[in-house]
């Protein structure tokens, strides 16, 4: 902004700038920087710049890479996260997503060291998940319900196990075929392939 007419507003506001200490504008300028460094940051919803990019890229590459390991085996998609929330959100659309739940819910309740919560997470996990009637009951049998229920009386890190095993395969001779059927995963597929095909045609 430039003005060349005596009294002018802009003019007065170079005049001042230029009475300003070098360090007052030098410390101006860092905290722009800061400024702006903090209004992009990606928790705020920013990704720009070259490398936000090519970090994209590269995590578009994995998760193709990734989408396509999913049909090689059940453990690859369970090893995914992106992998279990695509599997999650399937099971939904046929009302059995409680099983995964189940299974996570095990695999969260091994990592546990407290005894004191180790019990009270055993009792709640077979209230909502393994004992009849319970909200969200699992299709498992009658015999493994009541050797789990025995199991609490002494919770170990393991008194799920047989419960958990059962519904895992369940879910992998059942729901896992179907979920690689599905046109959701057709089109995840496909659209990991068209990416892989696109880069090995820029290389």
């Amino acid at each position: 902004m430039s003005c060349w007419m005596p009294g002018c507003p802009a003019l007065s506001m170079c005049r001042g700038l230029a009475a300003l200490p070098i360090t007052c504008l030098e410390r101006a300028k860092d905290l722009k920087t800061r400024l702006g460094i903090l209004l992009h940051k990606p928790e705020l919803g920013h990704r720009i710049g070259t490398s936000s990019k090519l970090q994209l890229g590269s995590r578009r590459r994995d998760s193709s890479r990734e989408v396509l390991e999913w049909r090689e085996s059940f453990d690859q998609l369970l090893k995914s996260k992106s992998g279990v929330t695509a599997f999650h959100t399937f099971l939904k659309t046929e009302f059995s997503e409680e099983n995964l739940d189940f299974w996570l819910a095990c695999e969260d309740f091994k990592k546990t060291r407290s005894k004191t919560k180790l019990a009270s997470k055993a009792n709640r996990i077979f209230e909502e998940f393994v004992q009849s009637e319970a909200p969200r009951e699992v299709n498992i049998d009658h015999e493994t319900r009541e050797i789990t229920r025995k199991n609490l009386s002494g919770a170990t890190s393991a008194c799920f196990n047989e419960a958990q095993a059962k519904t895992r395969t369940l879910m992998e001779k059942d729901s896992y075929p179907r979920f690689l059927k599905s046109a959701s995963y057709q089109d995840m597929t496909k659209q990991a392939t068209s990416r892989g095909v696109s880069k090995r045609s820029h290389t």
